[in-house]
């Protein structure tokens, strides 16, 4: 914005109106100023400054999926998490740096320095690192623990879905849902229902 400069109008009133404008700016930008610097300082005293070199070994924090088809109870545990460790490969900027992510893993494999914290002590050169079921995200999902039931339901003039009724792990059993079978099996894999379903009726 250009500021006004006094006595370019010939109109008292508007001079007045526009240097008290000026005025007005000025302060509005000075106390800008201040609260930014304030804001500033407080959140420095939450930070630390942290750097890792290659060839460290970090964990990962990852946050859980909320399930909005459910509520699940207090029984499960929606605080991040961290998982590994894993090998830290390349420092990318100041901030950030690349892992060794397992192999097939479905993210990103360069994340900010905030997500990471540092492993100490040696690793066991037979040790295999995993990732929980993650989402393209870094949302870590939920892990099914059992398949309760089957359902073929019928919507309209739909084709028929077959759904099936999964326990969670670290959620109450009342906290089980039910989930479209061909959307569950492409999102777990490796979850075996055969298995899951036949040591349930074994029950």
């Amino acid at each position: 914005m250009i500021s006004y400069i006094p006595g370019t109008t010939k109109l008292p009133e508007v001079d007045q109106l526009l240097r008290t404008r000026e005025v007005i700016l000025r302060d509005l930008k000075r106390n800008l100023i201040v609260a930014q610097g304030r804001m500033k300082a407080r959140a420095d005293l939450h930070r630390r400054e942290v750097t890792f070199q290659v060839g460290d070994y970090v964990f990962l924090k990852l946050h859980p999926y909320r399930q909005k088809s459910v509520a699940f109870r207090s029984s499960l545990k929606l605080s991040p998490r961290f998982f590994g460790p894993f090998k830290v490969l390349a420092r990318i900027g100041p901030v950030a740096y690349k892992l060794d992510l397992p192999t097939g893993s479905r993210i990103h494999d360069v994340f900010h320095v905030s997500l990471l914290k540092k492993h100490w002590g040696d690793i066991a050169k037979d040790t295999v690192v995993t990732l929980p079921p993650i989402t393209t995200d870094a949302v870590v999902l939920p892990e099914p623990d059992a398949v309760l039931d089957r359902r073929v339901i019928q919507k309209g003039k739909y084709r028929p879905r077959t759904e099936i009724l999964v326990q969670w792990k670290g959620a109450l059993p009342e906290d089980s849902s039910w989930e479209n079978l061909w959307r569950f099996a492409k999102t777990y894999p490796q979850f075996s229902l055969a298995d899951k379903e036949n040591s349930r009726a074994r029950e």
